[in-house]
């Protein structure tokens, strides 16, 4: 479930989808160890700042820490760390900590990317800190493929998107199967390593690099499921935390449960009900509008929504160029993410598709200040695969498909196949946290959920509220992933208060989007313009 930097970006990224910084010599402070005890301190990383590159305001520099926490001696692994200094003067409160979601989201992307996304008061009063976890993007990297033109190649043995027909799902799985095996061929020990505990521990060394005695966070996405890790392992260490579209944390770890789970990860959490309802909401809306307002509109709700229906019954015969069924589907739900311009862009995907024309390329993420890094499926994988339960027989998949389709139409597809690489996933996390998640915290955590959200639907932050020991729910009415890329002033003003002086909004507190969707018709006249007349010649 991440959070990429552009439009374009986005909708390519759903898995299928983060002061005057001085260094600091002191030791961290312990956690608890798998076995209950602690585990031992090691050294707190230091951080050379240097700009990233001439001309940026955004400074870089490398961590150290240890693979393995319970050895904080043995082998070490590097941390690429981004920060953009508070912009007001005289007026710093700290660092904010920021994890764009994934799971494995490349913060040091991402954060540059959406930095003019977070509201002013907090780009004023904080620095703002991000990081590539371990095992993904510049940190050191799950990286299966000895060359770019291996992993190009590996890329085109399996469908894209999801797999549809005998033969693709066997392609599927064997492709991932295949993955498996070179990652615990490349580096196994690394492999053990890249638990969502893992990173926590790893941000604990981060927010003692930088000097503050307690953490300030936003978490999105699966950044939420971090940020509920880290208040966990480390309670009295919270300062603020907000928890922006929730994965639920007992649905991510089944529970704890060391029995083999039933459904995947992403049908526990509910992801495709919240796609489906989404999707169900973008072509009523779509339809309301005119052809001015959403290409894709078919003049009515009803009459949009079986077009849609039909457009997917085409291109699962007849693929329009190398716009598959499959390919479609998965750019449906990650184009949902983002509201403005998202929801346009994919109404006129769709149109295209709609009119037998292959839908024009995307347009470039902007280019962020650090080099752009691999970003292979093996990094998003080895995270999911460490933390959350999976069936673990590939055969199954079929009829977890058939049986997401029932309940969710075509967004169930694509959601029942986006976890099967764990299927074959030949590693178990050394180190993961499966809860209690209701431990108190220094203080109360801010939870933000979006009603329609198509990864991450609105239970989960019900969910994630009602699981930690102290925590105040704020809802969005509205739509999309993440209310920090789907902007709401109310919300913003919310964390604000919130992360500057600790102010939670009040008990049942709800917020609107800042914009509809789609250009609301224009009124023509009659009743539509409280006339009561007819329409003027013209209007």
């Amino acid at each position: 479930m991440p959070i990429s930097g552009s439009t374009a970006g986005r909708r390519r990224g759903a898995m299928v989808i983060a002061s005057a910084v001085f260094c600091s010599t002191g030791l961290v402070a312990a956690g608890p160890a798998p076995g209950g005890g602690p585990f031992p301190p090691a050294p707190v990383p230091r951080l050379d700042w240097q700009p990233c590159a001439e001309g940026t305001e955004f400074d870089c520099a490398v961590a150290r820490v240890p693979l393995d926490h319970l050895d904080p001696g043995g082998r070490t692994v590097e941390l690429a760390v981004v920060r953009h200094r508070a912009t007001g003067p005289g007026r710093r409160a700290g660092t904010l900590f920021f994890n764009p979601g994934g799971p494995g989201g490349p913060g040091t992307v991402q954060m540059p990317q959406n930095y003019e996304s977070f509201p002013r008061e907090v780009r004023e009063r904080f620095d703002i800190v991000s990081w590539d976890p371990r095992g993904v993007g510049n940190s050191t990297a799950v990286n299966c493929f000895a060359t770019t033109a291996e992993a190009v190649a590996w890329r085109t043995t399996k469908p894209v998107g999801l797999p549809v027909g005998e033969k693709q799902r066997r392609d599927w799985i064997d492709a991932f199967a295949d993955l498996g095996r070179r990652c615990e061929l490349r580096d196994p020990d690394l492999l053990r390593h890249v638990s969502t505990a893992d990173t926590a521990r790893d941000l604990d060394q981060l927010r003692q690099a930088v000097g503050d005695p307690q953490l300030t966070y936003l978490g999105v996405s699966y950044g939420t499921f971090l940020g509920a890790t880290y208040a966990s392992l480390f309670p009295g260490k919270v300062r603020a935390m907000v928890l922006d579209s929730n994965v639920d944390p007992q649905a991510w770890t089944n529970h704890a449960s060391d029995a083999e789970p039933r459904l995947t990860p992403f049908l526990r959490l509910g992801s495709d009900l919240g796609a489906a309802a989404t999707l169900d909401q973008f072509l009523s809306l779509c339809g309301a509008a005119s052809t001015a307002g959403c290409a894709f509109s078919a003049g009515g709700a009803r009459a949009t929504r079986d077009k849609f229906d039909e457009l997917m019954r085409r291109l699962r015969q007849r693929p329009v160029g190398d716009w598959t069924y499959g390919r479609t589907v998965g750019d449906v739900v990650s184009g949902l993410y983002v509201v403005h311009p998202g929801w346009t862009d994919l109404a006129g995907r769709l149109q295209d598709l709609w009119q037998g024309r292959v839908p024009p390329p995307a347009a470039p993420s902007p280019e962020p200040p650090v080099p752009v890094p691999y970003t292979g499926d093996e990094q998003a994988g080895s995270i999911l695969c460490s933390d959350s339960p999976t069936p673990r027989d590939p055969g199954a998949y079929h009829a977890l498909e058939e049986a997401a389709a029932l309940r969710a139409g075509d967004a169930g597809r694509f959601w029942a196949w986006a976890a099967e690489a764990c299927a074959t996933w030949p590693v178990v996390a050394a180190n993961r946290y499966r809860g209690p998640w209701d431990r108190p915290t220094a203080h109360p955590l801010l939870v933000v959920g979006t009603t329609y959200d198509p990864a991450t639907p609105y239970a989960g932050a019900r969910a994630m509220a009602a699981e930690l020991a102290s925590a105040r729910l704020l809802t969005a009415q509205g739509y999309g992933h993440t209310a920090l890329l789907n902007p709401s002033a109310c919300v913003g003003r919310y964390e604000s208060r919130y992360l500057v002086d600790g102010a939670l909004p009040p008990a049942g507190a709800t917020c609107r989007q800042d914009a509809r969707p789609f250009p609301a018709p224009k009124p023509r006249g009659g009743v539509a313009t409280g006339g009561g007349g007819k329409a003027a010649p013209g209007s």
